[in-house]
């Protein structure tokens, strides 16, 4: 049964109703999800959230860090967890909001995984249910089944961790803002008042990864951002401030596992 964009709200912030409500935009020219507002502020739901898009790129940011969501992965959101979104292009997607009573066995922080086609087949199906009435036997045994799909999902590394010292963080946008700016460790910490060995440690430390792991990951969830917009590969390299357009197309397979071109076509995933 179509929600409206209306109705969708108020069910993701109440906890009454049935466990599950699957919601499914995908291939909908005009549906309501790919019009109107492009940035939704900082907010949060009473359930838990899990996005697919199909079209456009969404930037979902929270208190800890942001990330990119390009077409065909998922992005889980728990209960409670505050964030804010933007979008980029006309979207098209599908998802479900948990309540916390059966979300309990999903991450308990913000995530990025890959979607199967069981996982979008089994979205598809329960978006027909109705969402005033709780769940039959049937539906949650469906609702098992896609639980345990979401559990084990691989992690997708599109995650962005942002330092919480100040020195940190003014680098940190730095490289956000001028992602092609090359300047190496020792040059970023005398620019921010610290030394180069504080710098590592306290990177590391406050985001998990090295610094040159994290502003290559800041570079490419900005690639990610202008490929999704129709850039060319090579303006895109450039921008980022690669040498030449084979270095960052080398990178992005590393991380991505497949070219910057393929990477927003549909592989597996059904028409």
């Amino acid at each position: 049964m179509p929600l409206t964009k209306k109705a969708l709200h108020e069910l993701a912030d109440s906890n009454e109703g049935p466990a599950l409500i699957a919601h499914w935009s995908a291939g909908e020219a005009t549906s309501e999800y790919s019009e109107g507002t492009r940035i939704y502020e900082w907010h949060s739901h009473q359930r838990g959230q899990f996005y697919c898009i199909e079209s456009g790129l969404v930037h979902v940011h929270t208190t800890h860090g942001s990330w990119m969501l390009p077409p065909y992965r998922g992005s889980w959101m728990p209960p409670g967890e505050m964030h804010r979104v933007s979008i980029s292009g006309p979207m098209t997607g599908w998802g479900v909001f948990i309540a916390p009573r059966a979300s309990h066995c999903l991450p308990d922080h913000p995530c990025v995984i890959g979607v199967s086609e069981l996982m979008r087949a089994l979205v598809r199906h329960a978006s027909a249910w109705s969402w005033e009435t709780q769940l039959n036997e049937e539906q949650e045994r469906i609702l098992a089944v896609l639980l345990d799909e979401m559990r084990r999902a691989p992690r997708e590394s599109l995650y962005l961790p942002m330092p919480s010292d100040r020195r940190l963080l003014r680098i940190a946008q730095a490289v956000l803002e001028q992602p092609q700016d090359n300047r190496n460790l020792e040059d970023w910490a005398a620019w921010a008042g610290l030394s180069a060995r504080s710098l590592s440690r306290l990177f590391r430390a406050e985001t998990a990864l090295s610094f040159a792991q994290w502003r290559q990951q800041a570079r490419l969830s900005r690639a990610l951002e202008q490929l999704a917009e129709g850039e060319p590969v090579a303006t895109v390299a450039d921008a980022m401030g690669y040498a030449s357009v084979s270095a960052f197309v080398a990178m992005f397979r590393r991380s991505f596992g497949q070219s910057p071109g393929r990477y927003f076509t549909p592989q597996s995933m059904p028409a």
